[in-house]
């Protein structure tokens, strides 16, 4: 998403249907949103708590409060916020922390909310100091503090906004200070990664959207690949679905390890891009410990995809561990690609 659109462009209201220009794939993406609650496979602790925290906000004819979505990507942060919306009958604009680039744009934003509305900032690690601090008061009081002008003649005017609930999605909450996770009085949710049976659910349930017949085995098998993430479930079985139609064969287990064959997923969910991390660390750096920025630079890649995409899974499947020195292999990366565990690892498992 390029940071240099309008801000005004990227606000929506409700579920927003793509632009013209934009693929199949968001239409898709959108049709497999869940609409309902029990159509939500997972995550039933937040389910729940969110469930008691609408309803209170309902007998009580107030907004609900403010609330703080994390975890890595593709787990259903967006989804949840569109659920709510759809739940307390609310519109939902939209915009992201990027978009927000000038004080003005947070403020445009607020001042054309209706009671009742809620905002949806995604990647909210990503607003700038300036407009964090602007949004305290909003969040708190339901006012907007403005300057105007620069230097002796400068004045501060004070806006009162309506009430509105703010709703935040970050992977990275480390990044978010503490001011402003506090501000987070109805609760700061972590989304936790899936069961193979719940991504199982997910997948059946995608298939029937779609209208994909399978045999029975196609879903496990798509589930097991998945990286426990519901997003990139739905894309393996998008994918398995295209190779089976075009090679004109039964959407089932052989057809969905041969179609993700074909984009590099092995058979535990690894990725080209995983795999190479892993040898890697294991033929250049002899296991580690090497520091993130050293296998950055060894990769050619950017330190933020291999926190935020590589290293969530690959920590998941116990295959590396990050300690004060750095990053490690473990016993199991070694076995995985088949490269003999080096002596110095034989021992300390000794």
């Amino acid at each position: 998403m390029s940071s240099k659109k309008s801000p005004a462009k990227k606000i929506t209201k409700g579920v927003n249907p793509p632009a013209g220009g934009e693929s199949e794939e968001v239409f898709v993406g959108e049709e497999l949103r869940p609409s309902k609650w029990d159509d939500y496979i997972g995550q039933k602790a937040i389910k729940e708590n969110l469930r008691i925290l609408l309803q209170a906000a309902s007998e009580r004819g107030t907004p609900p409060e403010h609330i703080l979505f994390y975890g890595p990507p593709g787990l259903g942060k967006t989804t949840l916020a569109h659920l709510i919306s759809k739940t307390t009958g609310r519109a939902m604009k939209i915009t992201s922390g990027p978009a927000l680039e000038k004080v003005g744009d947070l403020a445009s934003i607020l001042t054309n909310l209706t009671p009742g509305d809620i905002l949806f900032i995604d990647e909210i690690h990503r607003l700038n100091k300036t407009i964090e601090e602007v949004l305290y008061p909003a969040m708190e009081s339901g006012s907007l503090d403005i300057i105007i002008g620069k230097g002796p003649s400068a004045r501060t005017i004070q806006l009162e906004l309506p009430p509105f609930t703010l709703l935040a999605a970050t992977t990275r909450v480390a990044m978010i200070s503490s001011p402003l996770r506090s501000r987070f009085s109805g609760g700061v949710f972590r989304l936790e990664f899936y069961t193979d049976e719940e991504i199982e659910k997910i997948v059946k349930r995608s298939a029937k959207i779609l209208g994909v017949e399978t045999d029975g085995t196609a879903e496990k098998e798509i589930a097991k690949r998945s990286r426990f993430t519901p997003r990139t479930a739905n894309y393996f079985l998008k994918r398995a679905r295209d190779f089976a139609q075009v090679h004109k064969k039964t959407l089932d287990k052989n057809t969905v390890e041969e179609s993700l064959k074909l984009l590099g997923i092995d058979e535990i969910g690894l990725s080209p891009s995983d795999r190479k991390l892993l040898e890697t660390m294991a033929k250049k750096f002899n296991g580690g410990p090497v520091g993130l920025g050293t296998l950055a630079a060894a990769l050619s890649e950017e330190e933020a995809t291999i926190e935020e995409f590589n290293e969530p899974y690959l920590i998941q499947m116990g295959m590396i561990e990050r300690t004060p020195r750095g990053r490690t292999l473990s016993e199991a990366a070694y076995r995985h690609l088949d490269i003999p565990i080096p002596k110095n690892l034989q021992e300390k498992l000794l």
